[in-house]
């Protein structure tokens, strides 16, 4: 296995700079993904690791090892894509010994490590059929199987399950994770999808044009964004974001927000006091609103009802509050019609505050 390491990695395609100085360290037999929009830079990432794209500048090193020049025969890496790539006109035990035929390795090998990754992925009892035969699902245990026969140091996925159905890829999302701790190879899975970041990976790595704006755990890449795209980019639903204003009242400091006023968490103070203009943005996560159906309390912000969505145990509202789109959840029980009032207080020590100008995070800012 392998730490892989990247520094001041950069990639220019003419004027165009698709990755932009990333610093990254991936731990050996971490499960690392690179999470991001489409364009943002993650997919020519992978490309320069596996050797597939020339390096416009800075290093990739594994172990310490400077691999920019190796081809990626060299490299003792394993790829998987969305397009699996599989002959069609083999069977699935041919498909993945290919990797191995080429290599020369002794056939009692191959068989012995063919049927030891064919088991893990469940493919055990279907060796013999052509590939052509088998469902999406199996297709794409066979990618990853004949990936995995050779035993590399590193594994890179590229959106390798994005276009299944959402069932089969709620399914393979555990398949992949599950393979991964069994066999304790440093994995790199790009996608898009936050869900399948959120859900695989040991940590996670956000990117949007060509810059790594935060590396944490899925935990700190949803308590604690780094600025307000992260906050919204993961999620679902994503974080709400509206504008606001400094006002002080009682000594305290507060946000106005269309008339009513919500107090700021103490984490925020100092970068509060050195900030510099009234107007900012405030954040907070669906999750972290309650809501009522009558104003009860003093310092509600009050909203009208969209429409309502059946989440299981919980309804999302989506509501209108002084033109801004907010949505909360709340229990299913609670249930307003269309166009109805709603009323709602923010959980003060979840609400995160941004620099409008360059979307900063303040606390985080701050070095809080």
């Amino acid at each position: 296995m392998a730490e892989v390491r990247l520094a001041n990695l950069t990639k220019r395609y003419g004027p165009v700079v698709a990755v932009d100085s990333l610093d990254l360290t991936i731990r050996d037999k971490e499960f690392f993904a690179l999470l991001g929009p489409s364009g943002c830079g993650k997919s020519s990432t992978l490309r320069m690791i596996a050797g597939l794209e020339v390096v416009t500048g800075g290093d990739i090193l594994f172990d310490d090892v400077r691999v920019n020049d190796l081809r990626p025969r060299d490299r003792d890496i394993a790829m998987a894509f969305e397009n699996y790539a599989l002959y069609p006109y083999l069977s699935v035990y041919k498909n993945i010994a290919f990797p191995l035929e080429i290599r020369k390795v002794p056939k009692a090998e191959i068989d012995r490590k063919v049927k030891h990754v064919a088991n893990i992925m469940g493919l055990g009892n279907i060796l013999g059929q052509n590939v052509r035969s088998l469902s999406g699902g199996q297709q794409q245990r066979t990618g990853v199987a004949r990936a995995l026969v050779r035993e590399p140091n590193v594994f890179v996925l590229d959106e390798p399950i994005s276009h299944l159905e959402a069932e089969l890829r709620t399914n393979m999302r555990t398949e992949l994770r599950r393979i991964q701790q069994d066999v304790k190879v440093t994995t790199i899975y790009v996608t898009h999808d936050q869900a399948e970041a959120m859900t695989m990976a040991d940590r996670i790595g956000v990117m949007n044009l060509g810059k790594l704006l935060q590396v944490g755990t899925p935990e700190e890449i949803y308590s604690n964004p780094a600025s307000e795209f992260v906050a919204g980019f993961v999620g679902e639903p994503s974080m709400n974001l509206m504008d606001a204003k400094i006002v002080s009242e009682d000594d305290r400091v507060k946000c106005d927000i269309g008339g009513k006023r919500v107090e700021l968490p103490s984490r925020y103070r100092k970068s509060i006091g050195n900030f510099k203009g009234g107007d900012l943005r405030l954040g907070i996560r669906p999750s972290d609103i309650q809501c009522f159906e009558t104003e009860t309390r003093d310092g509600l912000l009050a909203g009208e009802i969209v429409f309502v969505e059946s989440r299981n145990e919980n309804v999302l509202l989506n509501t209108r509050v002084n033109g801004f789109q907010v949505f909360a959840l709340a229990a299913s029980s609670f249930r307003p019609k269309s166009k109805a009032p709603v009323y709602f207080k923010f959980d003060e020590d979840a609400v995160h505050l941004f620099d409008p100008a360059s979307g900063d995070n303040l606390n985080r800012e701050s070095g809080g």
